[in-house]
């Protein structure tokens, strides 16, 4: 019997999301990963320790929360397949359901274009800062849109390609273990200190695990805005990150637009190069075309899962 854990997956979380009620329920499965995470960089993260001592330690708290999720979520789906047989693929689409964000990303940049539409700087504001890091108070129409493109083409990545990838190559457990890193990586992979040592392990781990994801995203990106093939192979490296260059380079490239360049952070100007630097500023018109692009990216994810599902 066909197993489409990864559509059916997808098409839950498409349709659905994660929903404000069932949230405020039981929250989100990553805010467990989260207090374990932080709970052992507290206690493991120790002033008095050299960096490769906390490196080390980082290392061995990785490995123990990939061995613990995979694990654990491997012995929920053993119980699964035992109680439901051929239909426990259903099952196994709801447990593998949260781990994708597809809808859960589109509504959070929807408001942001919505205000701008509405010519409501300070409102976009206040609904991207909810979703990048930099500071937004400062932030002009062009800053605004820049930030929820760029957080739309790399979260596309995180929050869909990637989790659908590890999905598909091992199943519910590796689609797990995937969002166990990436939420590592968001809490303690920081280059500054105190984490720059402890959280070695963990960004150069969620870089490994997006290195195939990441690229997949930039193609998908390219092939769903018809274009921008040029600016991600040339412009990919100019991100900090050697894996989220990808799909950003391939978005401004669709959309002919410039992205990335000096960014403050907590007050701070970082003098980022710019990605697409011969593009044009973005418009309120170039973030309704990036969701556009975005959700037909998500859609020949779908199909490729599918896909999958069949030849396997």
């Amino acid at each position: 019997m066909i197993e489409p854990v990864g559509f059916a997956a997808m098409v839950l979380e498409g349709g659905l999301g994660w929903p404000g009620r069932l949230y405020g329920l039981i929250g989100h499965p990553v805010g467990l990963f989260a207090r374990v995470i932080t709970g052992c960089e507290r206690k493991l993260n120790r002033a008095d320790w050299s960096d490769m001592a906390r490196r080390i330690a980082g290392l061995a708290a990785m490995l123990g929360l990939i061995g613990m999720v995979w694990a654990g979520t491997a012995f929920i789906v053993w119980i699964v397949r035992g109680m439901a047989g051929d239909w426990a693929w259903l099952l196994l689409a709801i447990l593998a359901w949260p781990a994708l964000a597809a809808r859960s990303l589109d509504d959070h940049v929807r408001p942001v274009l919505s205000a701008l539409e509405a010519g409501d700087l300070a409102e976009a504001r206040h609904a991207v800062g909810m979703i990048v890091g930099r500071d937004t108070a400062g932030l002009d129409e062009a800053g605004v849109v820049r930030a929820a493109i760029e957080s739309l083409a790399e979260s596309f990545c995180d929050g869909v390609a990637a989790p659908l990838f590890w999905l598909l190559l091992g199943g519910v457990p590796g689609g797990w273990a995937y969002k166990a890193i990436n939420t590592a990586d968001s809490l303690i992979g920081h280059p500054e200190p105190p984490l720059r040592a402890y959280g070695w392990a963990a960004a150069r781990i969620d870089d490994a695990a997006n290195l195939i994801p990441a690229r997949l995203a930039g193609v998908l990106i390219c092939l769903a805005g018809g274009g921008g093939w040029r600016v991600m192979a040339r412009d990919h490296g100019r991100h900090a990150s050697p894996n989220a260059g990808w799909p950003e380079a391939a978005m401004a490239g669709v959309l002919g637009v410039r992205l990335a360049g000096p960014i403050i952070y907590d007050g701070v100007l970082a003098a980022k190069p710019w990605i697409g630097e011969e593009g044009r500023e973005a418009g309120a018109r170039d973030l309704r075309r990036a969701l556009g692009i975005y959700r037909r990216a998500c859609a020949l994810l779908g199909i490729i899962a599918l896909g999958v599902a069949w030849l396997a």
